[in-house]
């Protein structure tokens, strides 16, 4: 007899793209060319101080345990960078070192929830949000993210939420925005610290795309009044220094939370990997140049793929004001086919042709709000997304196949 799982375990579920990532890497196995833009990884080498002082630190022996909350020099190196980049007053005292940004969601959670707490999530939505939520036996409470409004967060929701909803505790709050490229404004941002304030309720900051900002500027949370106290802020190494294989993050707010995180990666993890820490921060003291470059390089990606999409029929797609996804809005093909987002998505990577593949993410994948997009990385060379574009307004035209896939996966079927 089987031991059985929990509840939790029982229902638990993963990012798709980790998914569809898996079944891109066997179709290429078995001989098929797949453009991959189904996940958010960088296609550029990780910056070149980064490399050598990771290389360094292994061969100078840096290969054993170190402070849970990260090495010292490294928590400073990292509150210095922070009050250069964004001018808020932070020390060492402040920072705590993780692997990459999404631990600290769980983190967050374990700090400040309690069963029955009510957190406020703007969707579409990462999808680990929802299972590290789940895992205090606390409850989301849905904020549609509209394309009409550039997938900026709706105030209403935020004040209805602060002042209506029983046992209101925590604000998930994305921006630059995964999967849609929306990005909060100066105005947004003082707006929603301006109801949190004073209140017990705390904010998840996820900052990963803080360096993708391609309309106006990055507005961290944080830099506005008494939101130390209310907010951890979560950035990651992965996008802007091409890192994500190292698995290197920080978190910033107020001491005391952070002690608390610190009990939490004791407890856990450990520590974060000495080597990753001091090529992440060689990257902050001199790759800052490198950084941007790539930056612009990865803006006029996702230009080219805007308007790339633009001229396929029956698509509407928001040129992002962030990150390096695209995320445009399919619905009509998908009405037209009798066929989901997701559907679509995994038709273009299996079905529409045998021997070519474009591997994407249904916007189901990012829940219910998501219906009828679709989520394209912009992490592939630039005659591969042109490729990639010029197939789907070709795949959709094969509607003998579309129904041949649909008969073989009808859970795909709208």
């Amino acid at each position: 007899m089987s031991v059985r799982f929990s509840a939790f375990a029982s229902g638990l579920s993963a990012e798709t793209a980790f998914d569809v990532l898996a079944v891109a890497k066997k179709l290429k196995a078995a001989g098929k060319d797949v453009v991959e833009l189904q996940i958010g990884d960088s296609p550029f080498a990780t910056t070149r101080h980064a490399i050598d002082a990771g290389i360094r630190a292994i061969q100078e022996g840096a290969t054993h345990y170190c402070p849970s909350l990260g090495l010292p020099e490294f928590r400073e190196t990292v509150a210095e960078n922070y009050r250069k980049e964004f001018g808020i007053e932070v020390t060492a005292e402040n920072i705590v070192i993780g692997p990459g940004a999404k631990v600290f969601e769980q983190f967050f959670c374990e700090a400040f929830l309690d069963p029955g707490d009510a957190v406020l999530v703007f969707s579409p939505h990462f999808p680990t949000y929802g299972p590290n939520i789940e895992r205090r036996g606390a409850r989301a409470v849905f904020s549609p993210l509209r394309q009409e409004n550039q997938f900026r967060p709706d105030l209403n929701d935020v004040e209805r939420f602060v002042k209506q909803t029983p046992k209101a505790k925590a604000i998930f709050l994305n921006t630059p925005h995964n999967p849609t490229g929306g990005v909060a404004t100066a105005e947004d941002i003082k707006n929603i610290a301006n109801l949190v304030g004073g209140k017990n309720i705390a904010v998840f900051s996820d900052e990963p795309y803080c360096h993708m900002v391609w309309q106006g500027q990055h507005h961290p949370i944080l830099a506005e009044p008494g939101m130390l106290d209310h907010c951890l802020a979560a950035y990651t190494f992965s996008k802007s220094y091409s890192m994500s294989g190292w698995r290197v993050g920080y978190a910033v707010g107020a001491p005391r939370v952070i002690d608390a995180i610190g009990k939490m990666i004791n407890t856990s993890l450990s520590c974060v990997p000495p080597i990753a820490q001091l090529a992440g921060q060689a990257a902050l003291q001199f790759d800052a140049q490198e950084r941007d470059e790539v930056m612009q390089r990865f803006h006029k990606k996702v230009q080219l793929l805007v308007e790339a999409l633009r001229r396929v029929p029956d698509v509407k797609v928001l040129m992002p004001a962030g990150t390096f996804y695209v995320f445009p809005d399919v619905s009509a093909i998908c009405q037209r086919l009798g066929i989901q987002s997701h559907g679509l998505a995994m038709y273009l990577l299996e079905g529409a042709d045998d021997r070519f593949g474009v591997a994407c993410l249904g916007g189901e994948c990012f829940g219910e709000a998501g219906q009828g997009f679709l989520r394209f990385s912009c992490a592939e060379p630039d005659d591969r997304l042109r490729r990639a574009v010029e197939f789907l307004a070709e795949a959709v035209t094969r509607t003998a196949r579309v129904e041949r896939f649909l008969e073989a996966n009808p859970k795909f079927r709208a």
